[in-house]
């Protein structure tokens, strides 16, 4: 009986798996909203005048006021306020954020006097744009502090036990997500006959996950309550903002951080041109058609992912996940850069999407139940908000960057005039020179990777070890 008494609530594996998924659904609502727009480029430009160039800087507005700042704003929060409020103010910026966007791309905000006023100022960014991006900018601050939330809140109740699983079925479930947006997105598109469809489907949905990590609040409190944390008290005595400098000058956590940001600065900006570079290079198949092959690259890392982090609780292995998923990376730009244009297979593009999935669950698997082997608890929060920092400033200029290359890179290609000048809904875009820079960020943090794993040895953090111990 006494037993039974000091038993916490994540002791029981019902109690932290349900929590898991009511966080990690907000996660996957929120992935969804990141790239509801990626599969209908082609109708955007078409509907709302957003060529290449346009549509990059609207992705890079995602992240602008994380790099300027806001992200080290929230680990703070975090680690002062704990993951209940923050995790609620998340999910409410991503709604409001959201529903900005909505607003931006309907017809109705095309005809009043702001979208006359936007329209008179940076007349080759449309007004739409500009709305749509304001709302994305607020979207990603909530999106981003959500990513935070959730990973500590994974730390906190999975300490001990299946970390790395946990951290790998959120991920999976946040990329089902994105698997789900690029079936639904072009079919809902195409039924209304509107880009406003999907982006409204996808709101509501966020509303949904706002409910959904309220709802894990309540248990999270009670576990606090276990834990003898009164209203999360402890963690606001314990943080001094003295510490941010501590791991600012920890030579492991740039490191982490540069590997991070090279990674995924040729996964997320690729996601936004990938379907579109499949019309591309596959002769100009349909947007719907792309999509179809497109989505199995979220689903290459979601089955996949739960798997390699129940090998790193139990086996580890993390600094040569690392390794093998840059490695893959840097195969599935230079093939879709160079193979696919020449054979024009389903087939390879179909099996080069599934490889780029398994490197996307590689390298995140191994990276991130990492970050609490080399980070004090306490500043754990602040720690991967630092992380998120440096990986928002790549991901904030790298969408522009492929959009500027892909505009004057084309600008003498005789099919993408041609088809301008028909005024055509499909415009057949080179994506050499993009998919190589893709390439390049993977080599780079292959070289990393490398690093770590030295360093590693050197030092003796851990990363190599399983997370159970026996």
């Amino acid at each position: 009986m006494k037993e039974a008494i000091q038993r916490k609530l994540n002791d029981s594996a019902a109690a932290r798996w349900t929590a898991l998924v009511l966080v990690a659904l907000m996660m996957f609502f929120g992935y969804m909203f990141v790239d509801v727009m990626s599969p209908i480029q082609a109708l955007i430009e078409s509907q709302r005048g957003w060529n290449p160039d346009v549509f990059g800087t609207y992705a890079a507005s995602e992240y602008i006021l994380n790099v300027f700042g806001f992200l080290i704003i929230a680990g703070v929060i975090l680690d002062k306020m704990g993951v209940r409020f923050t995790g609620v103010l998340s999910a409410s910026m991503m709604l409001g954020g959201a529903v900005i966007k909505y607003i931006g791309i309907t017809e109705w905000f095309q005809t009043t006097g702001m979208a006359e006023w936007l329209n008179s100022w940076w007349e080759t960014f449309p007004a739409s744009a500009k709305m749509a991006a304001l709302g994305f900018m607020i979207f990603g601050c909530g999106c981003e502090m959500a990513g935070t939330t959730v990973s500590k809140a994974i730390a906190k109740w999975f300490k001990g036990k299946e970390m790395a699983l946990a951290m790998g079925l959120e991920m999976a479930i946040a990329r089902v997500g994105v698997f789900a947006i690029f079936s639904i997105s072009p079919i809902i598109a195409t039924k209304f006959g509107t880009v406003v469809a999907p982006v409204a489907f996808c709101t509501v949905l966020l509303l949904i996950g706002l409910i959904t990590f309220t709802v894990f609040t309540f248990m999270d409190k009670k576990l606090d309550a276990q834990l003898g944390a009164e209203a999360e008290g402890e963690s606001e005595e314990e943080f001094k903002f003295s510490d941010l400098g501590k791991i600012l000058s920890s030579q492991v956590f740039w490191i982490v951080a540069l590997l991070c940001v090279l990674y995924y600065s040729a996964i997320f900006p690729f996601q936004r041109y990938g379907a579109n570079m499949l019309q591309c290079n596959l002769d100009g198949i349909s947007a719907e058609a792309a999509s179809n092959i497109f989505r199995w690259f979220p689903i290459g890392a979601a089955v996949i992912t739960p798997f390699l982090g129940n090998f790193l609780d139990r086996k580890g292995k993390g600094a040569t996940m690392l390794i093998g998923g840059a490695m893959l990376l840097i195969c599935c730009h230079l093939i879709f850069a160079f193979v696919l244009p020449e054979t024009k297979s389903a087939l390879l593009a179909y099996s080069t999407i599934v490889l780029l999935g398994i490197s996307f669950a590689l390298v995140p698997a191994a990276l991130w139940p990492s970050v609490p082997k080399i980070i004090d608890e306490k500043v754990l929060g602040s720690a991967y908000c630092l992380i998120f920092w440096v990986q928002n400033i790549g991901l904030c200029f790298v969408p522009k960057l492929i959009g500027s290359l892909l505009t004057s890179t084309n600008e003498d290609n005789p099919a993408v005039v041609a088809a301008k000048a028909a005024n055509a809904d499909f415009i057949p875009y080179d994506y050499t020179v993009p998919l190589v820079v893709f390439a390049g960020f993977g080599v780079l943090a292959l070289l990393i990777a490398l690093y770590l794993k030295a360093v590693d040895k050197k030092r003796g953090y851990g990363l190599e070890e399983p997370n159970i111990k026996n």
